[in-house]
């Protein structure tokens, strides 16, 4: 991992013309995985309409894209590095775009739970690809900053349009409109891209080993599979052989990594105190804002009745202050400290959360939307800053592996908090008390409750919908603790990690 560093004021040669056009392009690729993450939380409330999804089945459409990502990340990446990363990216691209349709007009659960998992098999192919083609795009450690920022602020700018475009669309089309959404910003990114990215790869990339593709796979999703079921249902004989399982698979996958001369991906990587900090410090934050944030929506348009471009709007505090927090965040950090932009951001969101546990049905909006905006700044300098720390590591020909590193413990942290923060929702949910004549199916999910209360009489249907609101407020309020400890063990965790970690100041030479 040694690389040659000259002093700040770079030559002119290790400038690439055209480079922040290429990122243009790499920038739609992050708004295309963004804006699908959050319009789904939009659309759930239509989808347990349409499909009628039971409570696990509504999780598993949540949460199954992050579970095959995860898994399929680190494989995805090293590919990347063997085949091209401009390729891979260009075949995910249109891949995901195809699937899209298939979200789209999926017609039971059990359909769109099938195309989210295929969703992820394209998505794995993308965030990786982005990532490693800024780090071979840009070797003056400053701009390298600023289009990492820019690539952070792309994917809470998603974050933002998705919510406003979604909710504009549910108001006035299906619910699989929002899938839709994809086509044309896929078309817009395949066409261009052809002509404006650079290929790169791994020049002596050795072998893409398939066991080690399959045991990540397994491992990755055998492990939350087994977080997920038994935070919902307790440690029964099946989930815990998953459980043991994916253990066993991931030994075996590193075990692997270990002995062969060229790994997908070099685990030594870990020992630097660095490169372990910031993927950690990423995994818990997801970890603590995921769940939340996924249940944040249904709360928004079923608990304070706004329409879901209401919704949207609403939620647009926490994407402005992750953009604007992004394209300083790499100044800050050289400014101050890697572990001071780091830990100061993750405790400010741990902080912001712990504001959200006073939420109830009725608690206005400033509240609400000055949580959101901290939310915002905190994770934009605090992932900015650890994109920038992590790609740093690692010599260029490894960067797509270290990429994925680092989109693995996001997507990782994402499905496990999805699977413990929402069954906490889910579990104080299910115990509400409602009057005599409600439906099992109430009981299920928000969602289920408000239909269900359409079919019942005016006094029996008010006491229902006012029971299960205030059961989800109170699940919602609790998770909202619970990812506010998660955040600040985090912040604490990265105080003490990177401690000595600064970004760098000199130029590599390509």
């Amino acid at each position: 991992m040694n690389r040659t560093l000259q002093p700040a004021h770079p030559a002119e040669a290790v400038k690439r013309p055209g480079r922040w056009l290429a990122l243009s392009v790499l920038v739609l690729a992050v708004l295309l995985v963004a804006v699908d993450a959050t319009v789904l939380g939009l659309a759930t409330p239509y989808i347990s309409e349409d499909l009628a999804p039971s409570g696990t089945q509504l999780l598993w459409i949540g949460d199954v894209y992050s579970f095959v990502i995860a898994g399929l990340l680190v494989s995805m990446g090293s590919l990347g590095d063997r085949v091209g990363r401009k390729r891979i990216l260009l075949v995910g691209a249109t891949a995901f775009g195809a699937v899209s349709v298939l979200n789209a007009y999926a017609h039971t659960p059990e359909v769109l739970i099938v195309a989210r998992a295929l969703l992820g098999v394209a998505g794995a192919t993308l965030m990786p690809a982005t990532l490693a083609l800024i780090r071979n795009l840009f070797h003056d450690p400053r701009e390298r900053s600023l289009a990492v920022g820019i690539w952070g602020a792309a994917a809470s700018a998603g974050a933002a349009v998705g919510p406003v475009v979604g909710g504009f669309l549910l108001e006035h089309f299906w619910w699989g409109s929002v899938f839709l959404i994809n086509l044309p910003v896929m078309a817009v990114l395949v066409v261009v891209g052809v002509r404006l990215l650079p290929e790169s790869r791994n020049p002596d990339p050795g072998p893409w080993d398939l066991p080690s593709v399959v045991l990540s796979l397994a491992g990755m999703v055998g492990v939350v599979y087994a977080v997920k079921e038994a935070a919902a249902h307790g440690f029964a004989p099946a989930t815990l052989a998953a459980g043991l399982l994916g253990a066993a698979a991931l030994y075996g996958f590193v075990r692997r990594q270990l002995a062969m001369p060229v790994p997908l991906i070099d685990m030594r990587l870990f020992r630097n105190r660095g490169f372990s900090g910031a993927v950690l410090a990423d995994l818990l934050t997801i970890l603590g804002l995921s769940g939340l944030v996924f249940f944040l929506s249904q709360y928004l348009q079923l608990v304070q009745g706004r329409s879901p471009f209401e919704a949207g709007l609403a939620e647009l505090p926490a994407a402005v202050g992750a953009v604007a927090a992004g394209l300083i965040a790499g100044r800050a950090a050289r400014r101050f400290s890697v572990r001071a932009v780091v830990g100061g951001g993750l405790a400010a969101v741990g902080l912001a959360l712990a504001a959200l546990t006073v939420v109830g049905q009725h608690t206005g909006y400033p509240l609400i939307g000055a949580a959101l905006l901290v939310v915002g700044l905190g994770a934009g300098f605090a992932f900015t800053v650890t994109a920038d720390v992590i790609l740093s590591s690692v010599p260029g020909e490894q960067a797509g592996a270290a990429s994925a590193v680092s989109e693995t413990a996001y997507e990782l942290g994402a499905a496990l908090g999805i699977a413990v923060l929402g069954s906490i929702v889910t579990g104080v949910y299910r115990d509400f008390t409602g009057p005599a004549g409600t439906p099992a199916t109430a009981h299920e999910s928000l969602g289920g409750a408000v239909e269900a209360a359409a079919g019942l009489p005016a006094p029996t249907a008010g006491a229902l919908l006012d029971s299960a609101r205030q059961a989800f407020v109170d699940g919602l309020a609790l998770a909202a603790g619970v990812g506010a400890a998660v955040l600040l063990a985090a912040a604490a965790a990265s105080w003490y990690l990177l401690r000595g970690q600064r970004l760098e100041d000199g130029v590599e030479h390509p």
